[in-house]
């Protein structure tokens, strides 16, 4: 009931900057969280950044300091600038969110993934 679509990925080369966004719609209530995760082939999903509804984040260590996550809560939108991309950030980026749906008589909780978007850092 809750779709993500996420763009923005592409090919980049390595120091460059792309800016992933996912924009989430359906029978949303609230949003709690909104976070982004990558998945690079041969290894697990991890989380990359995530922001509450209060804008309080966390990042995981290696990208600290070049990504930067932010949302615009009005549009139900998450983003995330990448900035002096390295080869090692080469991962499909999968966009998440959790919050309620607006279900009547009670609110349920929700957490959606979007489809992924591919990022390649080459030269």
């Amino acid at each position: 009931q809750v779709q993500l679509v996420e763009s923005g990925g592409g090919l980049v080369q390595p120091g460059g900057s792309l800016r992933l966004s996912c924009a989430a719609s359906g029978n949303i209530f609230s949003i709690n969280t909104m976070g982004w995760y990558r998945q690079a082939p041969g290894k697990q999903r991890e989380l990359v950044a995530r922001i509450n509804s209060g804008g309080s984040t966390d990042y995981e260590d290696s990208v600290k300091g070049r990504f930067t996550i932010s949302r615009d809560n009005a549009k139900n939108t998450v983003y995330l600038q990448m900035n002096s991309l390295k080869p090692e950030d080469t991962a499909v980026y999968y966009c998440k969110a959790d919050g309620l749906l607006a279900t009547i008589p009670l609110k349920r909780v929700f957490g959606s993934w979007g489809q992924g978007t591919p990022v390649t850092v080459s030269s």
